[in-house]
């Protein structure tokens, strides 16, 4: 009962109705308007029409088109509205000019090494394309001199993560989609205070509307009162806006420069399994050791400076200026962020050249599985070609219509010869990849609409580091627990679940 009063009466629950009732306001007005004049009824569906126009003509994806064509020739009064307020990816133009700025600022120090380029073209062209691609569309540069480890549950990253935090003598930079008051994050806040009293530069910023239901408003004055600068990203207020469709999905935790962590695992207990929401929790993370953290460091201030109106000489930051002995040389390595502010979907096109360039296996965990045409038939033409191609999706879903939804594409990869695990012992929120023993990326992408258009996401590119084996080994033990899927699977279901996967894929871009 309690939980349910907390549900009702949470503040996740309370601006939800607030918006609500904006949105229905809206539309009321809109259908009373057009009811009483025909005029007005024309001049609605006109615009309609103009607006489809308008989508049907942008460089955008084809299933992202026919959602909101279909919702707004069905019912102007509801598409129209609907779509002006989350039917766009790109931030305001003030907005996008302000990040545009700081992004231009920062990434200035991000510097190509040409040496390290021309090594990896020489030991193989296609991978090297694949850099490449990182390197000119994303602007983050491929980096040697770096060492890697992966982590195969939160649990186990957690107690190396509290290690780094304690050996901290300079900075300490996190930046969160979730944060939630437990065992993990008060161990690390503890840790964090001891920092700060002894002189360590603390920065924290965590998305709000993540946190809607995790901390309460205006968080950031409580780490401020402990002497943690803290940052919310795009404070969420009750006022239906277009800015609230874009967050800030990524996960990243340096210290000094030098050590650097990403993946999956958000400051929650249930990331760390110490309570039980949907059976086990499985997810996956990597730590990085050397020159590479230098672009996570930078995808951090980008988005701190461009919050706190910030300019600073991000120079002092670099692993040099504290790293004096060699780092350790494990393969390749290139940490990436996705943004909407372009539209380029960086997160989604290292997917796709991982897939089409594999030459015997790809390996792929994802907690959502709702793609658009050009990944289906990428994965299938791959699985077709002789290629080894596994998805791991969870077993105990976290929300049970995204899960009918991601069970959705199960056919037709089926036919296609991929073949599909569910994590049987509960919910895998991993985002991973692993192809051919040589390559892997470890981030915070998933599969989804959400993550590979309008999400500010990142990850770490690997080619022939130490974690790449990792990440297989982890696959292959994942496999072993789970439940291989089979098409008689999709047959047997009952006709109205059918039916309501059909509606939900028409709608897939806007959930």
């Amino acid at each position: 009962m309690k939980k349910i009063i907390n549900l009702i009466l949470g503040r996740a629950s309370i601006i939800a109705l607030f918006i609500l009732l904006q949105v229905a306001w809206a539309i009321a007005v809109l259908w009373q308007f057009s009811y009483k004049f025909t005029y007005a009824n024309l001049l609605f569906r006109g615009i309609a029409i103009l607006v489809v126009l308008i989508i049907v003509n942008k460089w955008v994806n084809p299933v992202n088109k026919l959602s909101w064509t279909f919702l707004i020739l069905l019912s102007p009064m509801v598409g129209l509205p609907v779509y002006f307020l989350f039917g766009r990816s790109g931030l305001t133009k003030g907005t996008q000019r302000k990040m545009d700025e700081y992004n231009r600022m920062v990434s200035a120090y991000l510097v190509r090494d040409d040496a390290v380029e021309r090594k990896l073209s020489e030991e193989d062209a296609s991978v090297y394309n694949q850099s490449r691609y990182i390197s000119e569309y994303a602007g983050f540069p491929l980096y040697q001199n770096t060492g890697t480890k992966y982590f195969a549950c939160g649990e186990v990253m957690f107690q190396d993560m509290l290690e780094d935090l304690r050996s901290a003598e300079h900075f300490i930079f996190l930046e969160y989609f979730i944060i939630e008051e437990g065992e993990m994050f008060r161990a690390i806040v503890d840790i964090l205070e001891e920092k700060v009293k002894a002189g360590v530069e603390v920065r924290l910023i965590y998305d709000d509307v993540g946190c809607i239901s995790t901390l309460p408003p205006k968080y950031y004055r409580v780490l401020q009162a402990k002497g943690i600068r803290c940052a919310a990203f795009n404070p969420f207020r009750p006022i239906i806006s277009v800015v609230m469709n874009n967050r800030d999905h990524r996960k990243i935790l340096v210290v000094d420069g030098r050590v650097g962590y990403t993946g999956g695992i958000n400051l929650a207990d249930e990331y760390i399994n110490r309570i039980e929401r949907f059976g086990y929790w499985k997810d996956t993370g990597i730590r990085i050791e050397g020159e590479g953290v230098w672009s996570l460091t930078n995808m951090f201030l980008s988005m701190w400076d461009y919050i706190t109106h910030m300019t600073e000489d991000c120079r002092k930051f670099m692993p040099s200026v504290y790293q004096k002995e060699p780092f350790v040389n494990d393969g390749y390595v290139q940490p990436y962020g996705d943004s909407p502010l372009d539209q380029e979907n960086v997160g989604e096109n290292i997917y796709l050249n991982i897939i089409a360039r594999a030459k015997r296996y790809v390996y792929i965990f994802t907690p959502y599985l709702i793609i658009d045409n050009e990944m289906l038939v990428t994965l299938c033409n791959a699985a077709k070609s002789g290629v080894d191609v596994r998805i791991v999706t969870p077993g105990i879903p976290d929300k049970k219509m995204v899960y009918l939804l991601t069970q959705s594409y199960y056919a037709p990869l089926l036919k296609g010869g991929v073949r599909i695990y569910q994590y049987t012992p509960g919910f895998l929120h991993a985002k991973s990849f692993v192809c051919d023993d040589e390559i892997a990326t470890v981030g915070s992408v998933n599969l989804d609409f959400r993550s590979l258009y309008l999400h500010f996401e990142c990850g770490v590119w690997l080619y022939r580091s130490a974690a790449v084996l990792q990440v297989k080994e982890d696959c292959l033990n994942t496999f072993a627990c789970s439940k291989e899927i089979s098409l008689e699977f999709c047959r047997g279901r009952a006709l109205p679940i059918r039916m309501v996967q059909s509606v939900l894929r028409l709608f897939a871009p806007l959930l």
